[in-house]
Order: C-alpha cells, then sequence, then structure tokens
C-alpha cells in the first residue's frame, strides 16, 4: 500500500459476493474507512470479518467530513472510501472528496467495482457504442424542464437513475419530450428481486401503472435517431407565426440578432425576411 492515500473502492451494489479480492484486502489494510452510511456498510464489513472504524461521509457532512478526511490522511493514515453501492463518486458526493485531495495534492487510487449503471447498460439491448450518464435528473421546475429539452435532441443511448416514488413522472415526462422511444428498465440489479423490463415507454408506462413500485431503477433509453431530431425540431415550430418562432427562442436566452439567423436557418428562409418581422418584437 502506499502511504498516506485516498482508495477509492467499489463496493456490491446488491450480492455482497460482487467484490474483488483487491478490494477486500484494501479495506482490510487501510486505517479508516469512509461510509455513506455506517450501517450499510458494516453489512459489508461484516460479511467478510473485516474490522476497521469508520467515519460518515455523505451529502449533508461532505465538507465538515471532507476537510477531517484530509487531515486524517496529512497524519499518515489511509483512507478507503465507500458509497453505499457500486462505485462512489458516480453521482455522490465522494467528487467533491476527491476534487480536495487532488487540490491538496494527495493519491487518490482506484480500486474497482461493479457500476449500477453499466451493468444495466450491459444486459439492456441498446447500443453500447456511444452513451451519456445523466445520473437523476432534477425533481421538478426549470432545471428539470431545460434537462429534458435537452435530451430530446440526444442521440446517444441515455442511462438514468430513479427513485420508486418517482418512476412514473419520469416516464412520462420521457415520453413527452423524447416520443415513444425504446426503453430498457433495471431494478434491484443483482439482487433476489432482479428484473429488467425491455420495451417502449408505451409499454414502460402501461406495466408500471399497474405495479406496486418498489426498488431503486436504472432506465436505459435509446438515443433518437438524427432524422426523428430534426422532425421533432420541426414540430417546434411549423404551426406557429415567424414572429412567435423568433420569440421562442428569445425566451430561451438567444439574442434577437441569434434567433433571427437561427429561424431563418430553421425555416429555410432568408435572414432580411425574418429580421423584417423581428422590428415589431
Amino acid at each position: 500500500m502506499m502511504a498516506s492515500c485516498l482508495y477509492i473502492v467499489g463496493t456490491p451494489i446488491g450480492n455482497l459476493e460482487d467484490i474483488t479480492l483487491r478490494g477486500i484486502r484494501i479495506l482490510k489494510e487501510v486505517d479508516i474507512i469512509a461510509a455513506e452510511d455506517t450501517r450499510q456498510t458494516a453489512k459489508l464489513l461484516n460479511h467478510y470479518d473485516i474490522k476497521k472504524p469508520m467515519i460518515s461521509y455523505h451529502e449533508h457532512n461532505k465538507k465538515t467530513k471532507g476537510d477531517e478526511i484530509i487531515g486524517l490522511i496529512f497524519q499518515g493514515k489511509n483512507v478507503a472510501l465507500v458509497s453505499d453501492a457500486g462505485m462512489p463518486c458516480v453521482s455522490d458526493p465522494g467528487e467533491d472528496l476527491v476534487r480536495l485531495c487532488v487540490e491538496k495534492g494527495i493519491e487518490v487510487i482506484p480500486i474497482p467495482g461493479p457500476s449500477a449503471s453499466l451493468t444495466a447498460l450491459s444486459i439492456s439491448g441498446l447500443p453500447t457504442s456511444r452513451f451519456v450518464f445523466e445520473g437523476f435528473l432534477p425533481t421538478k421546475g426549470k432545471e428539470r424542464k431545460e434537462r429534458l429539452e435537452r435530451l430530446r435532441k440526444e442521440n446517444r443511448t441515455i442511462i438514468l437513475y430513479e427513485a420508486p416514488h418517482r418512476l412514473m413522472t419520469t416516464l412520462k415526462d420521457l415520453k413527452e419530450y423524447m416520443g415513444n422511444v425504446n426503453i430498457s428498465i433495471s431494478r434491484e440489479l443483482t439482487k433476489k428481486f432482479e428484473e429488467t423490463l425491455r420495451t417502449d415507454l408505451e409499454g414502460a408506462i402501461e406495466e408500471f401503472s399497474n405495479r406496486n413500485i418498489r426498488g431503486e431503477f436504472v432506465l436505459i433509453l435509446e438515443g433518437k435517431s438524427p432524422e426523428a431530431i430534426k422532425e421533432d425540431e420541426e414540430k417546434h415550430w411549423k404551426d406557429i407565426s415567424i414572429k412567435d418562432h423568433i420569440i421562442m427562442y428569445m425566451d430561451k436566452g438567444l439574442s434577437k440578432k441569434e434567433a433571427v439567423a437561427l429561424v431563418a436557418k430553421e425555416r429555410g428562409i432568408s435572414k432580411k425576411e425574418v429580421y423584417n418581422i423581428s422590428i415589431e418584437i
């Protein structure tokens, strides 16, 4: 082991056997384990008879605990960071601790392990050569709409996480913005009630509207084809006037000049024609 460093240790996403031999060794050898939920991590440590002191590190205490962990490393302690499941630092406050270590010149060593996102992607049956990981969507408001608006034009496979109580809302929102694209939905990966449903968004909405929804979900969505994206973009303006088309883009933050140029390009007409109409705005 290298002295005074931070180890990023991947842990099982369900089945406790899904941890590497190296991961077990590192957890046994470090001085302290920083855990998202010490109670959850205790189950893993007890399973492998690992007896090490733990310190909590999560979203709500990451600033104070991050400084404390940095202090321990500078004192010569080796620290292992684990999340409740999977690789730390992915949709996880561990990224802040790693950034802090990098700023302080502390060595950060990854100990690879399971990842719910890649596990679900590998069995989705959807394209895997190009994909984008979005984690959890914003739960409401303008930020959620803006994120969904960007996904509307995404042609890569999309990976999302979702909690059971928000699943139906998210499926319906995705259908509204993405259309009826194909989707693979995995829940409780590597656990007793593991399940993967491969369908389209309409089928997913119908399926889960008749179920008691439980478990943590990974959604794998098929990206839209260039033709579908172009057709979708045209739907935004073909039934509105040129003036409203300009206003639509100005409301999204574009200047009038930028909006005029974009409207002219999309409609295949001259900038002068669009500019003359923009004078009224």
